[in-house]
């Protein structure tokens, strides 16, 4: 049977869409999956029709693709079949409704929204109008992470009962950013927790909450700490203390600490030599990944009988000799490696083909309770974003 096409729309041209559409456009055999590929058939830009057209061109698209100046003419082209929303997160709930009014599936780059609040009204939303909706939390679909989840789920850890996961930078700030770049700037919802935190979080949820039975499982109750960063009063270092109620017979509550910071490092020297960013521990032994932990490749797996088994998880593509590359930002990767942006793109395209309206491995709930408790670290902390970027009413930013 041959491959179904799904037809894509990217809304926003800045890095992370970049990097998206040029894995969306890679060959999916490449990766082993026979069932969907990916067109792009549009791209908008809300600065102007000309950095659309840039954009097409960069990343390889075929001439047939549409540029748009505006946000407003690409959800109203009746060629897509979903939009890949990749703006700054304080922009996602506008943006992300827009899709939606006009009757367009979406996947959403993390963090899905603000708040919580503009979270459930997005899905709720999604659900009225029966359309696919999705937060692009790449990771989840790794072929690493799922194994790093059947590892739990099979019982090859035990009974797992502490994880740890740390995403953070090790940078200056003060050096790195200038006072409106979106990783500082409050009214672009910038800080550690949303950007990165969201990072570990994902860990945190996917070992000790996915891997629960959907019936029984409840929502963490949550602790937190936080550093301002003193320039634009965003967080510049937070952890977050969790704890998953989990029935005595079941072994007990689970505890997980998420942390991020600018300053510190989880990778000094980006060989791998400080160790592993994410432990997830259980009686009978523990698994370890590596960072950088939004796009891992190494784990090790540690048990109690003595097994030790390491793995390597690279980044399929076209392969060396093929003269293409991607990357994010300054950073590429080897020659012919994806990003891997592939694989939740996949997932979104398989939805599609079999007419669910969310994600298999994050669903619309789960990303609105995350986002809840992302509303709680920033309650405990007093940290507020402007109310323009947290409102759930449809204005123009």
């Amino acid at each position: 049977m041959a491959p179904k096409e799904t037809r894509w729309g990217i809304l926003a041209t800045g890095g992370i869409a970049e990097t998206f559409t040029k894995d969306l456009l890679i060959d999916p055999a490449t990766r082993n999956v026979q069932n969907v590929k990916h067109a792009v058939v549009a791209a908008a830009s809300s600065s102007s029709l000309s950095r659309a057209q840039e954009f097409l061109k960069s990343v390889g698209a075929p001439a047939s693709a549409k540029p748009y100046g505006s946000y407003e003419e690409l959800v109203k082209d009746d060629n897509i079949d979903i939009i890949y929303v990749a703006t700054p997160h304080s922009h996602h709930y506008q943006n992300v409704m827009l899709c939606l009014e006009a009757g367009k599936n979406v996947l959403c780059e993390k963090a899905f929204t603000v708040n919580a609040a503009q979270a459930k009204k997005l899905v709720e939303t999604a659900r009225q109008k029966n359309l696919f909706l999705m937060e692009a939390v790449w990771t989840r679909y790794f072929p690493l992470s799922i194994y790093v989840r059947e590892a739990i789920t099979s019982g090859k850890l035990g009974t797992v009962i502490r994880v740890s996961a740390d995403n953070s930078f090790g940078v200056i700030p003060e050096e790195t950013f200038d006072t409106g770049h979106r990783m500082v700037n409050p009214d672009l919802a910038g800080g550690i927790l949303l950007d990165t935190g969201i990072y570990s979080l994902t860990w945190v949820f996917q070992t000790l909450y996915l891997t629960q039975d959907p019936k029984t499982r409840k929502p963490p109750h949550v602790l937190s700490s936080m550093q301002k960063y003193p320039v634009t009063g965003a967080d510049e270092l937070t952890t977050i203390l969790l704890t998953f109620p989990r029935d005595p017979q079941e072994g007990g509550d689970m505890h997980a600490t998420a942390t991020g910071g600018f300053r510190t490092s989880n990778d000094i020297d980006g060989k791998g030599t400080a160790g592993p960013a994410v432990r997830i521990q259980g009686t009978k032994g523990e698994m370890q990944v590596w960072a950088p932990i939004f796009r891992p490749t190494r784990t090790r797996l540690i048990l109690k009988d003595g097994t030790t088994d390491d793995k390597n998880w690279p980044q399929p593509g076209p392969g060396q000799g093929s003269g293409w590359y991607n990357g994010f930002g300054a950073k590429k990767n080897a020659e012919g490696e994806g990003h891997g942006m592939f694989w939740e793109a996949d997932e979104a395209a398989t939805a599609l083909l079999e007419g669910r309206k969310e994600g298999k491995y994050k669903s619309l709930d789960e990303s609105v309770l995350i986002m809840e408790v992302m509303d709680e670290v920033r309650k405990q902390n007093g940290l507020t974003y402007p109310e323009k970027i947290e409102t759930t009413e449809r204005i123009t930013l």
